[in-house]
């Protein structure tokens, strides 16, 4: 569980940094590039927490 934190954050953190870049060159490349990544740690997100909600309904049963 713990790798899998850390890989969010890093996530995240090339996220910002893209769009860091996007904002320091004006280049569209960099922007589209943030996205992309943000887009996929949000879905990296949502199915590590439906893991942790299935695990908890797994232990009430």
């Amino acid at each position: 569980m713990l790798v899998f934190r850390w890989i969010l954050l890093l996530l995240l953190v090339a996220g910002v940094l893209c769009f860091a870049m996007y904002a320091g060159t004006g280049q569209a490349r960099w922007r589209d590039i943030g996205l992309r990544i943000v887009k996929w740690t949000v879905v990296a997100a949502l199915g590590f927490f439906a893991v942790l909600i299935l695990e908890r309904l797994a232990r009430m049963v």
